[in-house]
């Protein structure tokens, strides 16, 4: 089934609307949030706007010297804390020493991701893109749901892709196993992100809990540094001489108006009451068409099933049963 709630709602902003733009009249003071990668690219620009408006926001890393060298400034050193997405482990430590400090969580923002690498299987023998993009953040979520509900009202915003349209699940063999494909691989953790925003806000909107994906759009950030030159050249977002292409320039965002949609998802009151949907140019998106543009715009369905989201939860689940 497919929410009627996924359509856009007019919101009078647009894929190159600003982050001030959209969080204009917006106060955080006093508010808490978390951002997963939020002191890199559109991460940062994240932490960055959320920071301006008074929040108080908490940064996860995995290279915590490097977030504090980027994060000076904008964030207290002691929010910046060690966190490996793709350990297990390291996710159930961190929610622990959370839970424990008695943080009231407003907004979390699953944003850190890894894109279109090469197959290196976790210790676990997981796919490191659907390890690190879906289930590191499915056990932080999970996990940080105790601080969420002491909220009055708390948000969730995972980050998916536009790319989620290159693989639904692939039930019979979500690991590869058998043959990897590292775009498929990509796609496939970020319709795993679309649906575990589904999920989790079906399970938890009764008790005031709100979640919705993004698509953020196109920005050259470090998510690319998986892919050479001449894959971007193929791909038509560089020229010949390594430049940024026509084609690029004229679509593509800039690592601030990538940010934008997560916070207008994060903290929009036009979203007060809907949740369970998937976002794009601070906006919800429309459901996939087959015109010229269907590859780049709007959600497949197979990223927006009730019955894949419920059914991909307790596969999860079950998977971390067995550690």
């Amino acid at each position: 089934m497919i929410s009627e709630l996924q359509n856009p709602i007019g919101s009078g902003f647009g894929a190159k609307s600003e982050p001030a733009e959209v969080l204009e009249g917006i106060d955080l003071n006093g508010k808490v949030a978390l951002v997963t990668g939020g002191y890199s690219g559109i991460g940062l620009e994240t932490t960055r706007a959320l920071s301006d408006c008074g929040a108080r926001v908490i940064v996860p890393a995995r290279r915590p010297d490097i977030a504090k060298n980027e994060l000076e400034g904008i964030i207290n050193k002691e929010d910046i804390l060690n966190l490996d997405l793709a350990n297990p482990h390291s996710v159930y430590k961190f929610v622990e020493e959370f839970i424990d400090n008695g943080i009231t969580l407003d907004i979390l923002i699953n944003n850190a991701a890894v894109m279109a690498c090469p197959q290196m299987p976790t210790d676990n023998g997981w796919d490191l893109q659907f390890a690190v993009n879906h289930i590191g953040h499915f056990i932080l979520t999970k996990g940080l749901l105790p601080s969420l509900l002491q909220s009055n009202e708390s948000r969730v915003v995972t980050l998916s892709s536009t790319g989620h349209k290159l693989s639904g699940i692939r039930w019979d063999d979500i690991h590869f196993e058998k043959d990897y494909d590292k775009w498929q691989s990509y796609g496939q953790s970020k319709t795993a992100a679309s649906l575990l925003a589904i999920e989790l806000d079906s399970r938890m909107k009764s008790e005031g809990i709100r979640a919705l994906s993004v698509h953020p759009g196109g920005i050259f950030t470090p998510l690319q540094r998986h892919l050479q030159k001449e894959e971007m050249i193929a791909l038509g977002w560089l020229n010949e001489d390594g430049e940024l292409s026509e084609m690029a320039a004229a679509g593509f965002k800039s690592a601030t108006q990538g940010a934008s949609t997560t916070l207008w998802c994060a903290t929009s009151p036009m979203l007060s009451d809907i949740g369970g949907v998937y976002c794009e140019n601070c906006d919800i998106a429309a459901k996939e068409d087959d015109g010229p543009n269907a590859r780049y715009v709007g959600v497949a369905d197979w990223a927006i099933d009730t019955e894949e989201a419920s059914k991909l939860w307790e596969k999860t689940e079950k998977t971390l049963a067995s550690l």
